[in-house]
């Protein structure tokens, strides 16, 4: 069972705003938001947090909080996806987007309500290696902006997965992050002793 946490309003608002102007809609490079008919409503806030290079293997890797994701729902399923970022002036609108992760989110999002224990669901990401997971944090009552990944922790990497990573097959936190930790890490300067 999942408990998300609560977007911030203003995250919602710029969404919303942007949902309701036609000039965002359809300038966005989303024909399947342009093409809906009916109502969209976002849906499901995630925090997006970000996996950042660690300096060596072996080294913990930052994580840090990016911006909130808001399913845009039309007929019962997810059509696109919002992002939000943090400015100056606070939570705003950054763009709406489709494709794969949209509905592998929906897919593990769903798998993941079928499991026994609660979790909160978080997105993390992985730029470098073009990968996003879905992170179900252990503790559902934190806050969804801390970025502490707890030892019970479980991630779903979302198709498409890098090589040698089973999307939509839940690791434990303790598991994969020592694998992406590696593939992140600068290889090592010629003459240098490899790693242990």
């Amino acid at each position: 069972m999942l408990r998300p946490s609560p977007a911030p309003a203003p995250a919602l608002r710029s969404v919303l705003a942007a949902l309701g102007s036609p000039t965002a809609v359809h300038e966005a490079r989303t024909p399947a938001l342009r093409a809906a008919q009916g109502p969209l409503s976002p849906e499901l806030p995630l925090p997006v947090h970000v996996l950042g290079v660690a300096g060596a293997p072996g080294q913990t890797p930052r994580i840090r909080l990016a911006g909130w994701r808001f399913l845009i729902r039309s007929g019962g399923r997810a059509i696109a996806a919002a992002d939000t970022m943090l400015t100056p002036d606070g939570w705003s609108f950054s763009h709406f987007f489709e494709g794969p992760y949209v509905t592998a989110t929906e897919r593990a999002l769903l798998q993941a309500e079928a499991l026994p224990v609660p979790y909160q669901p978080r997105l993390l990401s992985v730029p470098e290696l073009y990968m996003q997971t879905l992170w179900l944090h252990a503790d559902p009552e934190a806050d969804g902006a801390t970025a502490a990944p707890a030892a019970a922790d479980l991630l779903v990497p979302l198709a498409p997965a890098p090589p040698g990573i089973a999307a939509h097959r839940a690791y434990q936190i303790a598991d994969l992050l020592p694998v992406l930790s590696t593939r992140l890490a600068p290889p090592p300067l010629m003459g240098s002793p490899a790693p242990a």
